[in-house]
């Protein structure tokens, strides 16, 4: 999710060059009140158990 977020601030606050680091804090810190308001929710499509299928040899199996 934090990827997600950080993508979304480069695309709509970082896509220019910004002077100064007073100047880059400000701004991100505007563009993170105004993410913050919005509320947007993240629409997960891959399932737990899409991932324990398609994952399965990254994790050991653990006899019972």
């Amino acid at each position: 999710m934090a990827e997600l977020e950080l993508s979304v601030l480069a695309r709509q606050c970082l896509d220019r060059r910004i002077p100064d680091k007073e100047t880059l804090t400000s701004e991100v810190e505007a563009w993170q009140r105004s993410r913050n308001a919005q509320s947007s929710p993240v629409d997960w499509r891959f399932t737990t158990q899409d991932a324990r299928i398609k994952l399965k040899r990254l994790y050991p199996s653990i006899p019972d």
